[in-house]
Protein backbone atom coordinates (compact mmCIF):
# COMPACT_ATOMS: atom_id res chain seq x y z
CA UNK A 1 0.00 0.00 0.00
CA UNK A 2 1.39 3.68 -0.78
CA UNK A 3 1.20 6.03 1.49
CA UNK A 4 0.44 8.90 0.03
CA UNK A 5 -0.13 12.83 1.84
CA UNK A 6 -3.51 13.05 0.51
CA UNK A 7 -4.28 9.69 2.39
CA UNK A 8 -3.01 11.12 5.37
CA UNK A 9 -4.78 13.88 5.07
CA UNK A 10 -8.28 12.12 4.15
CA UNK A 11 -7.88 9.94 7.59
CA UNK A 12 -6.73 12.75 9.38
CA UNK A 13 -9.76 14.81 8.88
CA UNK A 14 -12.11 11.91 9.26
CA UNK A 15 -9.93 11.14 12.71
CA UNK A 16 -9.09 14.20 13.87
CA UNK A 17 -5.70 12.38 14.55
CA UNK A 18 -2.17 14.30 14.39
CA UNK A 19 -0.13 13.93 11.29
CA UNK A 20 2.37 11.58 11.86
CA UNK A 21 0.31 9.37 14.09
CA UNK A 22 -1.77 8.53 10.74
CA UNK A 23 0.93 8.49 9.23
CA UNK A 24 2.68 5.16 11.53
CA UNK A 25 -0.48 3.52 11.80
CA UNK A 26 -0.61 3.51 8.04
CA UNK A 27 2.85 1.83 7.90
CA UNK A 28 1.69 -0.20 10.51
CA UNK A 29 -1.44 -1.47 9.09
CA UNK A 30 -0.97 -0.87 5.27
CA UNK A 31 -4.99 -0.81 5.17
CA UNK A 32 -6.76 2.45 5.07
CA UNK A 33 -9.78 0.83 6.69
CA UNK A 34 -8.20 -0.87 9.60
CA UNK A 35 -6.37 2.33 10.09
CA UNK A 36 -9.18 4.69 10.46
CA UNK A 37 -11.10 2.08 12.91
CA UNK A 38 -8.06 2.23 15.53
CA UNK A 39 -7.57 5.64 15.12
CA UNK A 40 -11.36 6.65 16.06
CA UNK A 41 -11.22 4.37 18.76
CA UNK A 42 -7.78 6.12 20.24
CA UNK A 43 -9.89 9.33 19.57
CA UNK A 44 -13.09 8.37 21.47
CA UNK A 45 -10.68 7.14 24.46
CA UNK A 46 -9.43 10.21 24.38
CA UNK A 47 -12.48 11.30 24.73
CA UNK A 48 -13.49 9.70 27.88
CA UNK A 49 -9.88 11.20 29.42
CA UNK A 50 -11.64 14.68 28.55
CA UNK A 51 -15.17 14.49 30.26
CA UNK A 52 -14.22 16.05 33.37
CA UNK A 53 -12.67 19.06 31.95
CA UNK A 54 -14.96 22.45 32.98
CA UNK A 55 -16.62 24.12 30.19
CA UNK A 56 -17.07 27.08 30.58
CA UNK A 57 -17.24 28.82 26.80
CA UNK A 58 -19.57 28.32 24.61
CA UNK A 59 -22.52 29.29 21.75
CA UNK A 60 -25.96 29.73 21.95
CA UNK A 61 -27.37 28.23 18.79
CA UNK A 62 -30.53 29.08 16.86
CA UNK A 63 -33.01 27.63 14.43
CA UNK A 64 -36.04 28.70 13.07
CA UNK A 65 -38.45 26.09 10.74
CA UNK A 66 -39.71 27.56 7.13
CA UNK A 67 -42.99 27.19 8.66
CA UNK A 68 -42.65 29.23 11.28
CA UNK A 69 -44.16 27.06 14.02
CA UNK A 70 -41.07 25.90 15.54
CA UNK A 71 -37.91 26.85 16.95
CA UNK A 72 -35.05 25.85 18.84
CA UNK A 73 -32.46 27.06 21.06
CA UNK A 74 -29.18 25.05 21.85
CA UNK A 75 -26.67 26.10 24.39
CA UNK A 76 -23.29 24.35 23.52
CA UNK A 77 -20.50 24.60 25.66
CA UNK A 78 -16.40 24.07 24.72
CA UNK A 79 -13.46 24.26 27.55
CA UNK A 80 -12.00 27.55 25.37
CA UNK A 81 -13.70 30.28 23.23
CA UNK A 82 -11.08 29.41 20.36
CA UNK A 83 -13.01 26.38 19.68
CA UNK A 84 -16.53 27.67 20.41
CA UNK A 85 -15.97 29.70 17.09
CA UNK A 86 -14.16 26.75 15.46
CA UNK A 87 -16.05 25.25 12.54
CA UNK A 88 -16.52 21.71 13.49
CA UNK A 89 -18.02 23.23 16.63
CA UNK A 90 -20.64 25.28 14.64
CA UNK A 91 -21.55 22.30 12.25
CA UNK A 92 -22.53 20.40 15.46
CA UNK A 93 -24.38 23.48 16.98
CA UNK A 94 -26.27 23.85 13.47
CA UNK A 95 -26.83 19.54 13.51
CA UNK A 96 -28.22 19.52 17.01
CA UNK A 97 -30.98 22.29 16.37
CA UNK A 98 -32.40 20.45 13.47
CA UNK A 99 -32.38 16.94 15.10
CA UNK A 100 -34.34 18.78 18.36
CA UNK A 101 -36.60 20.06 15.90
CA UNK A 102 -37.32 17.06 14.02
CA UNK A 103 -37.33 14.74 16.69
CA UNK A 104 -38.36 16.88 19.42
CA UNK A 105 -36.43 15.14 22.75
CA UNK A 106 -37.29 15.17 26.38
CA UNK A 107 -34.07 16.70 27.67
CA UNK A 108 -30.36 16.57 27.29
CA UNK A 109 -30.04 12.76 27.70
CA UNK A 110 -32.94 11.85 25.12
CA UNK A 111 -31.29 13.44 22.25
CA UNK A 112 -27.80 11.93 23.39
CA UNK A 113 -29.52 8.67 23.00
CA UNK A 114 -31.42 9.63 19.42
CA UNK A 115 -30.06 8.31 16.50
CA UNK A 116 -28.87 11.19 14.03
CA UNK A 117 -31.27 12.04 11.39
CA UNK A 118 -28.60 13.02 8.93
CA UNK A 119 -27.16 9.28 9.50
CA UNK A 120 -28.53 6.50 11.61
CA UNK A 121 -25.83 4.62 12.13
CA UNK A 122 -24.55 7.34 14.37
CA UNK A 123 -26.03 8.37 17.48
CA UNK A 124 -26.30 12.13 18.77
CA UNK A 125 -23.52 11.53 21.28
CA UNK A 126 -21.18 9.94 19.05
CA UNK A 127 -21.07 12.96 16.91
CA UNK A 128 -19.95 14.66 20.11
CA UNK A 129 -17.74 12.89 20.94
CA UNK A 130 -16.35 13.03 17.21
CA UNK A 131 -16.21 16.84 17.60
CA UNK A 132 -14.32 16.29 21.13
CA UNK A 133 -11.75 13.79 19.38
CA UNK A 134 -11.40 16.23 16.77
CA UNK A 135 -11.04 19.84 18.51
CA UNK A 136 -9.08 18.37 21.81
CA UNK A 137 -11.63 19.52 23.76
CA UNK A 138 -14.29 18.76 26.29
CA UNK A 139 -17.55 19.44 24.70
CA UNK A 140 -21.52 19.14 26.21
CA UNK A 141 -24.42 19.78 25.44
CA UNK A 142 -25.67 22.02 28.06
CA UNK A 143 -29.69 22.94 27.94
CA UNK A 144 -31.64 23.21 24.32
CA UNK A 145 -35.44 24.69 24.55
CA UNK A 146 -37.65 23.91 21.73
CA UNK A 147 -41.22 26.13 20.81
CA UNK A 148 -43.62 25.21 18.99
CA UNK A 149 -46.97 26.94 17.97
CA UNK A 150 -49.94 25.80 19.84
CA UNK A 151 -47.63 22.96 22.41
Amino acid sequence: MKITASLIRKLRDESGAPVMRVKQVLEAEQDEAKALKILKAEGFAKVAKRSDRTTSAGMVFSYTHHSGKVAVLVELLSETDFVARNELFSELGKALCLQITSMNPKDVKDLLDQEFIKDPTQKISDLVASVIAKTGENVKVSRFSRLEIGK
